[in-house]
């Protein structure tokens, strides 16, 4: 299912253009804009707001900030929606294409036309990835067994042939080596931090600098980095950071 935004300075003709792609039944949902800023404003939220939009249906003559514009600017996203431009001028054709458009329609829209346009930009849309199925650590509680989320858990300590998991509910102790569970999980951002520490990178929300000595805020704790693991802590934790927040910055 597509998630488009319509652009169009004419007020009925983008009424009718959202009425006709809501009635098809490959689109999730349609968001309007009635001029190019605002319709770059809200794709910066949404995007920003990691909300996805596959498509937009873009008209070109516009007051301000004009279709080919807009479709340049949209062209920079780090993951740039699909364009089609809807528009009654033929003559902008060749460098509607040229910028990747996956399709050109003329006013007025006939609804066999968007259809054929949703195909196209629908074949043009990589598929959603399956996410990956999440790691679940069993261990024992009062004689049960019950399952702990990768998610969950802020950072793991080593305890001799043991490793100590800590989440916010608790903590819960293991039979595995740390160098076992840093294989297994570093992939999924857990970082060595000292020699008896593992660390989950999106449990860290503050690097914290005192002369030669470097903490984490992780979760409700501070943890000690170890000298020998400073540099590598520093530079994969700021690389996540920027990796989380590229998208706003791309188009701030």
């Amino acid at each position: 299912m597509l998630r488009v935004l319509a652009v169009d300075d004419e007020i009925p003709a983008l009424e009718e253009l959202a009425y006709l792609l809501r009635g098809d039944p490959r689109i999730e949902r349609v968001f309007t804009a009635a001029d190019g800023v605002t319709a770059l404003h809200d794709m910066v939220g949404m995007i920003g707001a990691g909300e996805r939009l596959d498509g937009v249906f873009l008209d070109i003559r516009m007051p301000g900030l004009d279709g080919l514009d807009l479709a340049r600017l949209v062209g920079g996203f780090p993951n740039p929606p699909r364009l089609v431009f809807v528009t009654a001028h033929e003559d902008c054709a060749v460098q509607a294409f040229e910028l990747e458009a996956v399709d050109y329609l003329l006013k007025p829209v006939r609804a066999d036309r968007l259809a054929e346009a949703v195909r196209r930009l629908e074949s043009a849309t990589p598929a959603a990835a399956e996410p990956e199925p999440e790691d679940l650590i069993p261990v024992e509680l009062g004689g049960r067994t019950r399952f702990v989320s990768q998610q969950a858990v802020w950072f793991a300590e080593a305890k001799g042939d043991y490793v100590r998991l800590h989440t916010e509910e608790g903590s819960h102790l293991i039979r595995m080596s740390l160098a076992a569970l840093e294989r297994r999980w570093g992939e999924a951002g857990f970082i060595r931090v000292h020699r008896s520490t593992l660390v989950s990178a999106r449990h860290v929300s503050e690097l914290h600098f005192d002369g030669g000595r470097v903490t984490l805020r992780v979760g409700t704790r501070t943890l000690p980095v170890s000298r020998r693991h400073t540099r590598q802590v520093r530079e994969q934790l700021v690389r996540q950071f920027r990796d989380r927040a590229v998208t706003s910055d791309a188009v701030t």
